[in-house]
């Protein structure tokens, strides 16, 4: 293979093959990649700006019976710290959301046995009618799979009645690595590649705007990595012309402290910052009909995510009010309203605060900024 001529291709927006990419990733230096990378951002992006936004990660339940093994969020079911976040909870939640200028709650929970349809659709309608402008990222495709089991029905029908009862949009959660084979042995209880990639097809069919996720750095080898990748590609080709389908890929390298997978398999993090500069840009090289692609300030920290935004990445995520999942697993790092627009600032960017759909917000007025204090 050709190392320019792969390039130019990638610059004019072509579809390289996994052998293709695999092939740059392993060859190219890092600087190239993230010049190729940054072109192709200022042509899909050419505002210049960095985007992102304020929103809350609240979790419905923390029981479940997927067993993943990078999970130290998760109770199994029975368990005396089990719990279902009660509606006052949620009320307080989201009035704090408010005050500190956000503007949507990112519903997620474990797969709990009893927590069916009429569960969520009557959480999504009463939050609705309480909190109407509150837009609500929920749930993924694992727990849409796991509730479609519960209830009998299709994918269709589930996301059908959950954007019916006020589900604004589908967040990427639980890709981690499509292959069956990691699958199998990091989230056995979880729905399979194939499951997690139709329930997106459907999304998209229903003009549910969605977003994708990689967790990599595991156990998964690089070929299954942009495997994933061209599965991504592939179902957003797919999506009818009218419809956004995934409006972001925001890839993270897994957390380990105290995991399963570290403690029983002796697996560990060891992505380096090098390594995530260059995941982010032959992200963006792979998938060019995926405008947006996000830096995970969340698990690689301030200064590698600044360099992403020279590698590709045009979008810094949320600064996430609350967050306990990856957190668990070891992810320290912390964003306010104020010192995520200094952060992009100082990368030599315009921050540019947006809603779930991309579209520019104004920082509210009046807004407080939050206490770090978790």
């Amino acid at each position: 293979m050709n190392v320019d001529s792969l390039l130019t291709r990638a610059l004019d927006f072509e579809f390289l093959t996994a052998e293709e990419g695999q092939f740059l990733f392993e060859n190219v230096p890092t600087s190239e990649l993230m010049y190729v990378a940054n072109e192709l951002r200022k042509i899909q992006k050419p505002d210049g700006k960095v985007t992102w936004q304020i929103d809350r990660n609240v979790n419905t339940t923390n029981a479940c019976i997927a067993n993943c093994k990078f999970c130290n969020f998760f109770r199994p079911p029975g368990h005396e710290e089990v719990y279902v976040t009660a509606i006052a909870d949620y009320k307080t939640k989201i009035e704090d959301t408010l005050r500190y200028g956000g503007d949507q709650l990112l519903l997620q929970g474990g797969h709990h046995p009893d927590l069916g349809l009429d569960f969520y659709a009557n959480l999504f309608r009463e939050l609705k009618t309480f909190y109407p402008n509150v837009r609500l990222h929920a749930l993924g495709p694992p727990e849409v799979a796991h509730i479609c089991k519960l209830e009998g029905k299709s994918h269709t029908e589930v996301l059908s009645a959950l954007k019916e009862s006020g589900m604004d949009s589908l967040p990427g959660a639980g890709a981690e690595i499509l292959n069956d084979r990691v699958r199998r042995l990091i989230s056995r209880g979880k729905c399979t590649g194939q499951e997690w990639l139709d329930v997106m097809r459907a999304a998209h069919q229903l003009d549910i705007t969605t977003s994708a996720t990689m967790m990599f750095g595991h156990i998964e080898t690089l070929e299954e990595r942009f495997e994933h990748l061209l599965w991504l590609r592939e179902v957003q080709t797919e999506k009818p012309d009218d419809a956004d389908g995934f409006l972001a890929f925001i890839p993270w390298p897994f957390m380990d402290d105290g995991t399963l997978l570290k403690r029983l398999r002796g697996i560990q993090n060891n992505v380096s910052a090098d390594e995530y500069l260059r995941m982010i840009s032959i992200s963006r090289i792979m998938l060019p009909n995926i405008k947006n692609i996000q830096a995970s300030w969340l698990t690689v920290g301030k200064e590698t995510a600044q360099l992403c935004l020279h590698g590709g990445a045009n979008d810094f995520g949320s600064i996430m009010i609350e967050e306990n999942v990856v957190s668990a697993a070891g992810a320290p790092h912390r964003f306010t309203y104020k010192s995520i627009q200094e952060s992009i600032r100082k990368a030599g960017f315009e921050p540019q605060l947006r809603s779930q759909d991309y579209n520019f917000r104004e920082i509210p007025e009046g807004i407080e900024e939050q206490l770090i204090d978790y």
